[in-house]
């Protein structure tokens, strides 16, 4: 590793020294681990999670982390423009990011790293759904925009009635027809339970010599002279202190991000801030109804509301078992975790965010009244949104959940600042330390965004990873969207080692070969 400790750090004798430090037991930073694994065996990785558990906050399948986002189904990746086309851009791009860390997982699936494939990934259909006149027309656009597209081959486009009675029986019952529907239907989506995921790659890392310490919080974050890390650790449980020097750091904690990196001090986190949302989902108790419904499928988020709001009706497969979320229902606190502080958010604030913050409060008056809207409505209220996709839906059948906490990106732009839907790398730029912000597509895409770490944190290593790196991504630096003969052979390959090639009958996935000729 190019980064040697030479210089004598605070207090040596009772340092002690790794390579890399990984903070957070969640899919980015194991994500991460398994990577230098393959690519650097000989390096000393240690990894700090602050709970009791892996993959406790983002990761956890109940926490919003399970749809697999691969923008089949996700409307607010296909916006309709103000001349009424629709933009695929963001969806090729996202699909694209998707695509790699399948390949990563398939390679994992056939290398030791991954146990069971069949314990995280399981195939569902991805399914975009509107109704009325407009709805049903944008549908047939966006349809029409991506269809041609490789990576969307197989794509249907479905207005019967008969038809989506009976793909989708649970949405159908008690609907009123005279009223057009449409569906987008993607018979070869995937659902994802990335707290699995994140488990047996934490087992991997685990069997092969890295330190993971549950019940560990790091609490500070300073640099050396010589470029390395002084990292400061409390154990949540006995109080005991650790102090190590790592050559290397990436914070992968959450929204907890954004204030380790401000601890760390890197001007390249001045000028972010972040704007945490809290979120609830209706969880159905009722197997009845669970086993009427095999299928991701997203609306259109309300006129007014914010993309993160787009309602979805979301089997999962958690423990080899079916479930069924519906939501989300937003709500609003200052904390940066599910199981952070009120006081979060106002530690966050920095002489350089301040600006971005307020312009963003002054812009985003849209999203405070729909956070206020959705604050103050009921149990009931949030049943009766749920008609819309399930029109007989009977509030016994379901229970109210907390989600995840998002820590939405704010960055600065201009003089004032600009809230940011999705994710980004935050890296120092001598490269000794990165980190994570933001959340959906998160998850989804943490291959490629791993990857970006690793070009941009150790660029003398890089250009000698590249042949590891293309057997673990054998399309590593090619867009499948322009080549069409790699993604049916990546596809094909990642299908089998994933073991997604076990058809079902009727609307479950069948093999990829046979839906995509």
């Amino acid at each position: 590793m190019d980064k040697e400790v030479d210089q004598p750090v605070p207090n040596a004798a009772m340092t002690e020294k790794t390579d890399v430090v990984l903070i957070g037991a969640g899919i980015m930073s194991a994500t991460l681990g398994a990577l230098l694994r393959q690519l650097q065996p000989e390096w000393s990785i240690t990894m700090f999670e602050r709970l009791d558990a892996a993959a406790p906050e983002s990761s956890d399948p109940w926490n919003n982390a399970g749809t697999g986002h691969s923008a089949l189904c996700e409307l607010n990746y296909t916006p309709e423009t103000a001349d009424g086309s629709v933009d695929i851009t963001k969806a090729i791009d996202i699909n694209e990011r998707f695509q790699v860390s399948r390949q990563f997982w398939a390679y994992g699936a056939e290398n030791g790293i991954l146990a069971d494939p069949s314990g995280f990934i399981n195939p569902i259909p991805h399914v975009s759904f509107c109704h009325g006149a407009d709805g049903v027309e944008y549908l047939r656009k966006r349809y029409t925009a991506l269809a041609r597209h490789p990576l969307f081959e197989g794509m249907e486009f479905i207005d019967s009635p008969e038809e989506f009675s009976r793909r989708l029986p649970l949405m159908a019952k008690g609907r009123d027809f005279s009223e057009p529907v449409a569906l987008n239907w993607t018979q070869t989506g995937t659902d994802i339970d990335f707290g699995a995921l994140t488990k047996q790659l934490l087992a991997y890392l685990g069997s092969s010599g890295v330190e993971i310490a549950f019940g560990n919080e790091v609490r500070n974050l300073s640099k050396q002279s010589d470029g390395s890390w002084t990292v400061k650790v409390r154990n949540t449980r006995t109080r005991e202190t650790r102090t190590l020097n790592a050559k290397f750091v990436f914070v992968g904690a959450g929204g907890y991000a954004l204030p380790l990196l401000q601890k760390a001090g890197i001007k390249e986190i001045q000028g972010f801030a972040g704007f945490p949302v809290s979120g609830q989902f209706l969880r159905c108790t009722n197997p009845e109804l669970i086993n009427k419904h095999d299928a991701k499928v997203y609306g259109k988020a309300a006129v007014g509301a914010p993309p993160m709001s787009v309602p979805h009706l979301d089997t999962r497969v958690i423990n080899g078992k079916p479930g069924l979320l519906f939501g989300p229902y937003a709500g609003w606190t200052p904390k940066f975790l599910k199981d952070g502080k009120f006081s979060d958010l106002l530690k966050s604030v920095r002489p350089g965010n301040v600006t971005p913050m307020l312009g963003v409060g002054v812009t985003e008056l849209g999203l405070v009244k729909y956070l206020v809207s959705e604050l103050l409505k009921s149990q009931a209220g949030k049943v009766n949104t749920m008609e819309e996709f399930i029109p007989r839906a009977d509030g016994h059948d379901w229970e109210l959940i907390t989600a995840g906490q998002r820590v939405q990106i704010i960055r600065r732009k201009g003089a004032g600042g600009v809230l940011e839907l999705g994710t980004a790398v935050i890296a120092a730029g001598d490269g000794s330390i990165a980190g994570l912000l933001g959340a959906s597509p998160g998850a989804s895409t943490c291959v490629s965004a791993m990857l970006d770490v690793l070009q941009r944190c150790f660029p003398s290593e890089y250009a000698g990873w590249t042949p590891k790196l293309k057997e673990m991504v054998p399309s590593l630096g090619v867009k499948l969207s322009e080549n069409q003969a790699l993604f049916h052979e990546v596809w094909d390959w990642s299908t089998k080692a994933l073991r997604l090639d076990n058809g079902r009958a009727d609307n479950t996935p069948i093999a990829a070969g046979v839906a995509r000729g």
